[in-house]
């Protein structure tokens, strides 16, 4: 089905062009042209940038996947997510027993396999952050889980049904070998939830490692004798980052810091959001704890440890651009074109071009999300 936008501006990769006529064919574009006079007659007036792509989704809509991990609570999370600017992201299982990785996997291939259109448009794999990871700098994650790989879990990693796998890992906790092993399957390898050393980083990076989860977040810092695996993320030029900013996770200095240091081609902006968003639930029940909102922030319930965000990533643009002195057009890369990047997915999402997806996002003149469009199909 041939399909078509006209909008007062776009955002390309050549930068913003004004007065554009979009066409589709079945959900992926086909030509960006000069709107005709006729066009301009049904102008969407405002901004219209790529959709945002979300490689670290834990919950939404007043579920989280580790609960129960199904095709209906993966369609529950990414339509919560849909309406704040999230047309693909990475359903993420937290931490848990072998059987829980297991059930999160068979959800992700019967959504990818067989479930409804517009919820297979929004998946694009599954992360799975740990549960080789390191006790030392568990964060909210269940010490109990925390091993080191087993066959039944490399045979779950390593399906070829679930989409674009990302693992993340403790250097300190799985070998390179384990690393490279992974890589050679297409899984792509992120460090976090460490206390590694910076050569252990280090290595775990020349292994084939090329992201790091949160980013400051549960991981050893930068000091003046031992660089720890920030500094490793920092140093090295072609490795990913994710970011919360939600400016509770990092102060927004410590962000503009290293957002300018990694720049838009290797800063991804990610929410670690847990049920709470598009929810209006205050508390929730998490392995041996509970999850509570204060606000805009998510705790265990003595306040002192953080438990993921309820933050969304269009939140998350406003707050890079509003907060850390990036621009919109970099705030945009960053939810968009570099996790595409970063996942290899950048041949079919990330940006607005001919040849990709029809995913984007209306903004209006004090950048408020007006409209969404999945697959060229306004859902928002």
């Amino acid at each position: 089905m041939i399909e078509s936008i006209t909008v007062e501006q776009v955002l390309t990769p050549k930068g913003w062009l004004e007065n554009q006529t979009i066409t589709a064919d079945s959900g992926k574009i086909v030509s960006i042209s000069d709107a005709t006079s006729a066009e301009l007659s049904s102008i969407y007036n405002g901004k219209l940038i790529p959709g945002y792509f979300d490689t670290q989704v834990n919950g939404g809509g007043g579920v989280l996947f580790n609960h129960s991990p199904s095709a209906a609570i993966v369609e529950t999370m990414a339509l919560a997510h849909l309406r704040f600017g999230t047309t693909s992201l990475l359903p993420t299982i937290i931490t848990d027993n072998a059987s829980t990785m297991a059930q999160a996997a068979d959800a992700i291939a019967e959504v990818m396999a067989g479930g409804p259109e517009c919820i297979k448009a929004l998946i694009k794999g599954i992360h799975f952050e740990g549960p080789f990871l390191s006790k030392a700098k568990k964060g909210v994650h269940e010490a109990q889980f925390i091993r080191t790989p087993s066959d039944a879990e490399l045979a779950t990693l390593c399906r070829k049904d679930i989409g674009k796998v990302l693992l993340t890992v403790a250097p300190e906790t799985v070998s390179t070998s384990f690393i490279k092993e992974m890589v050679a399957e297409g899984v792509v390898v992120a460090i976090g939830h460490t206390n590694a050393s910076y050569e252990q980083v280090q290595a775990a990076i020349d292994a084939g490692a090329t992201g790091f989860t949160h980013l400051y977040n549960a991981m050893s810092a930068l000091t003046s004798r031992e660089p720890g695996a920030v500094g490793a993320a920092l140093l090295n030029d072609r490795v990913y980052c994710g970011f919360i900013i939600d400016h509770h996770h990092l102060h927004r200095k410590s962000a503009e810091l290293a957002l300018n240091v990694k720049t838009a081609n290797r800063a991804m902006l990610v929410t670690d959001a847990m049920a709470h968003v598009g929810s209006d639930i205050e508390r929730l029940h998490f392995f041996n704890t509970e999850i509570v909102r204060h606000g805009d922030k998510l705790t265990t319930p003595d306040g002192k440890t953080l438990a993921g965000s309820c933050l969304d990533m269009h939140s998350a643009v406003l707050n890079t651009h509003n907060d850390c002195g990036v621009t919109l057009e970099d705030a945009s890369k960053m939810a968009s074109a570099t996790p595409a990047q970063f996942m290899g997915l950048d041949s079919d999402i990330g940006s607005i071009t001919e040849g990709q997806r029809a995913d984007f996002l209306l903004l209006n003149s004090a950048n408020a999300l007006t409209h969404v469009f999945s697959n060229m199909r306004m859902v928002f």
